[in-house]
This record gives structure tokens, sequence and C-alpha cells, in this order.
């Protein structure tokens, strides 16, 4: 028997388990946005690496955010002071480093937001989505003329 083409598998809905290789934290978020998504009927069984993506960008946002809860948002840096035999005698206060963990949790942002939006995830995307829709079932010039009173 042929094996059905990817998007038709699961009747070309979304798996509602998780990939396997998938973090954790990016399972529990498949667990989440999966079941609301189907409930929209907006995504296809083809859009799953998009839905992939959305949930390892949340992981890495998640990861990121508690490297920043333990390290801090920024940390301080020293310049060692030596004697002339190398011995370090002191330290010298020489200002501030960002945690990198700040811009990886900035950009996981910025990618939850783009695929967000493209999955219809908040509230202003779903609202275009809606418009989008609303368009395609626009009445006909004639629809709108008897509407106003013209015809």
């Amino acid at each position: 028997m042929p094996r059905k083409a990817y998007f038709k598998q699961n009747n070309g809905r979304l798996s509602k388990d998780p990939p396997h290789y998938l973090g954790r934290l990016a399972k529990g978020c498949w667990r989440k946005v999966v079941p609301f998504l189907e409930s929209t009927q907006r995504v296809q069984r083809i859009d799953d690496a998009l839905v992939e993506q959305y949930c390892s960008e949340y992981e890495i946002y998640r990861q990121a955010y508690q490297d920043i809860q333990e390290n801090g948002i920024q940390t301080k840096l020293f310049n060692s002071l030596q004697d002339s035999t190398g011995q370090i005698i002191g330290k010298d206060f020489a200002g501030y480093r960002k945690n990198p963990a700040v811009a990886t949790m900035n950009d996981a942002l910025k990618q939850l937001k783009s695929i967000g939006s493209q999955l219809g995830l908040s509230p202003q995307a779903r609202q275009e989505l809606m418009q989008i829709a609303s368009h395609k079932k626009e009445k006909s010039v004639a629809e709108q003329f008897k509407d106003i009173g013209l015809v």
C-alpha cells in the first residue's frame, strides 16, 4: 500500500504529540499550542515545521530567561592588578558587561512574535486573519448598492 503524501497524513492535521527530538519545554509548548491551532482550523499538517520553530524558540527564550535570573542582566568586569613578579595584588573595576543571554532572549522573542503572528497566536494576528477572511466574503457591488438604497 503506497504511503500517503506527508501533507495528507493524519488527515492533514497537526499531530497532537510533539516530535520526539524537541526539548522538554518545547514539547510542553507544543501540547499547549497545537490544540488551539487545530481549533482555529487555520493550520495544516504542512505547517508543522513552523509550529516546531515556534516551540523551539519558546524553549530558547525560557532557557535564556533562566540564565538571566541566575546570573543577572549584567556582570561587573575587573582588570587584575599585578606586581612585578606577576602576583595578583588587586582588582580594578572596569565597567559592566551585558549577559549574552539577554541578546539570546531578545532574539527568541522577536522570532516568537514573528512566527506567532504567522500562526495567529496573538490578538492582533487573529484580528488580521479575521479581516482577511471577511474580505473573502465581501458582498458584490450590486449587493453593496442595494444595502445603501441605490438599487
